[in-house]
């Protein structure tokens, strides 16, 4: 049997002294040990019977060289009762986790130096260059952006010269393919007064970061994004803008706007002031978008300053739009002085007799509306040159004109 053992398993099987009650029964088999019983002599009382014959289908089987356990091999409700000759090991409970920490921020902005930049560039001898910093500065003025970062590299002194913020009031990122931390973290540095983040991937946590840190963005260019980025505009961090570009932003429709213009309802402590963060644009640019009249509606209440409204390729702004827009205890009618409605298509000759109720306006876009005619808006010329002279400059786009003096 021995011989025979040997020959099947490729390696004899050892007995061992059978496990008492009271201590855990060895389950694995390893290394050609029986773990449980020693043996098939085990296996085989526990099958049932004193001195019946050895069943080869309950043997340790190796698989490439690797023992199974007979716990694995065989179904639950057949286990062999040798394997279970002790009570079932209570498995303890699994350790909590620890929390997790908070994820800090990878690019941390510090506050500027307290000294301020100095004001002569040091020398190789000790000595100071004779060309005071506002000389350097007014010579950086000429370089594009590209070649400010070139310089960034020479010095210290110019390091930071270069990084002054008149040199770069306006940071274009159109179609970046990717807003990286590095990049936020050199917006930060330079403190733009216009930022373009158009038809780029930026996010929601990224856009918060951004405004939460540029206290003086006055123009935001985010058309092409995605409203989840945008709505970080929601919340009470954003800066006072006077020019927000929105025109094809994916997902924004009459909810949004409502959420968008709406006062912050996270007022930090000690900001007492509920109006809409957007009270001070100027300056709005919605093509493209799928908003109907109550959009128009929060648009006349929370924004008071507006003169400049971008409405093209909206479908669902009409006449009724117009008239709204031009109502009387508006904002918008005596505030708007450009109005853009090209490639809406369901505005017709009415609106022309609406905007004659507008004292500033100076400029409106109907080109491509296909219900309003030429004739019309050369009627709305000869009527308002009685007040204010107007011209066509191309196809249904009339034009105040400037007198000269």
């Amino acid at each position: 049997p021995e011989t025979e053992r040997t020959a099947h398993n490729q390696q004899p099987l050892k007995s061992e002294p059978e496990d008492s009650e009271n201590e855990e029964p060895k389950r694995g088999l390893r290394n050609g040990t029986a773990g449980n019983g020693g043996g098939g002599g085990g296996v085989e009382r526990g099958a049932g019977g004193e001195g019946g014959g050895e069943r080869p289908h309950l043997r340790a089987r190796e698989m490439n060289g690797t023992s199974w356990e007979l716990r694995h091999f065989y179904p639950p409700q057949i286990t062999p009762l040798g394997l279970n000759r002790s009570s079932p090991t209570i498995r303890p409970l699994p350790a909590r986790s620890p929390p997790k920490c908070v994820q800090m921020e990878r690019h941390v902005i510090r506050p500027p130096p307290i000294c301020p930049p100095p004001d002569r560039l040091p020398l190789a001898d000790g000595r100071n260059h004779i060309a005071p910093r506002e000389a350097w500065l007014n010579i950086f003025s000429h370089l594009s952006h590209r070649e400010l970062c070139v310089c960034m590299r020479v010095c210290r002194t110019w390091n930071r010269w270069c990084c002054d913020k008149r040199l770069w009031t306006h940071i274009d990122l159109k179609r970046c393919k990717s807003i990286t931390p590095l990049m936020l973290s050199g917006i930060i540095r330079r403190q733009p007064i216009t930022l373009d983040l158009s038809w780029t991937n930026i996010s929601k946590k990224q856009l918060s970061w951004l405004i939460n840190r540029l206290p003086g963005l006055r123009v935001l260019l985010l058309s092409g994004c995605s409203w989840v980025a945008v709505s970080a505009l929601c919340t009470s961090s954003c800066p006072l803008l006077r020019t927000l570009d929105l025109q094809w932003v994916e997902g924004l429709k009459d909810p949004q706007m409502r959420d968008l213009l709406s006062p912050p309802t996270d007022n930090r402590p000690g900001q007492m002031d509920t109006r809409s963060k957007l009270r001070n644009v100027t300056d709005l640019r919605l093509a493209g978008l799928d908003i109907t009249d109550s959009s128009l509606r929060l648009i006349i209440k929370n924004m008071p300053v507006l003169s400049r409204l971008d409405l093209s390729y909206c479908n669902h702004i009409n006449d009724q739009s117009v008239n709204l827009l031009t109502a009387a205890g508006t904002t918008t009618r005596d505030s708007l002085t450009d109005v853009n409605l090209s490639v809406c298509n369901r505005v017709t000759d009415q609106s022309l007799i609406y905007f004659k109720r507008c004292g500033s306006i100076c400029r409106i876009d109907l080109r491509f509306c296909k219900q309003v005619n030429r004739q019309a808006c050369e009627r709305f010329i000869a009527e308002m040159s009685v007040i204010v002279p107007f011209q066509l400059q191309e196809d249904k786009l009339l034009q105040k004109l400037h007198s000269t003096p």
